[in-house]
């Protein structure tokens, strides 16, 4: 099987997994989406994309909760069923080792920052863009 056609069943693979990261992972129905067998996909999976499956899911998870957590005005609990998590213990878990900390904590934080103006983190601003002002200042 040639890399590129390996790549292109792992890649449809992943696209399932991403396209139904709300309903409870199945290694099963992403490898068969694959054409693969469970335990081959997982294994190539990991080597091509540096994580496993499950790994990936989790991490799109707690992305997406990051920016519901920002952005709406939902409770953590609803957001973790918005997520795709029945646990709001799994999901607090799960987001505190990920992020390294709480999901109450990161918006409390975030939500600080939006109040107080012109104070924003260094690693929001881009490095060309602050290489760029700092630059100019110079001359």
């Amino acid at each position: 099987m040639t890399a590129n056609y390996q790549f292109k069943r792992l890649s449809s693979g992943r696209d399932y997994i991403a396209d139904n990261y709300l309903d409870p992972f199945s290694l099963s129905r992403a490898a068969k989406s694959s054409h693969m067998s469970p335990y081959h996909f997982s294994r190539v999976f990991k080597k091509i994309y540096g994580e496993t499956p499950n790994e990936f899911l989790i991490r799109l998870r707690i992305e997406k909760a990051k920016k519901m957590l920002i952005t709406e005005n939902w409770s953590v609990s609803e957001i973790c069923e918005r997520v795709g998590y029945v646990s709001l213990g799994s999901f607090s878990s799960l987001f505190l080792k990920q992020v390294g900390m709480p999901p109450t904590l990161y918006r409390r934080t975030l939500w600080a920052l939006s109040t107080e103006s012109f104070h924003f983190p260094s690693q929001v601003i881009p490095a060309c863009y602050a290489y760029y002002f700092l630059g100019n200042s110079a001359n």
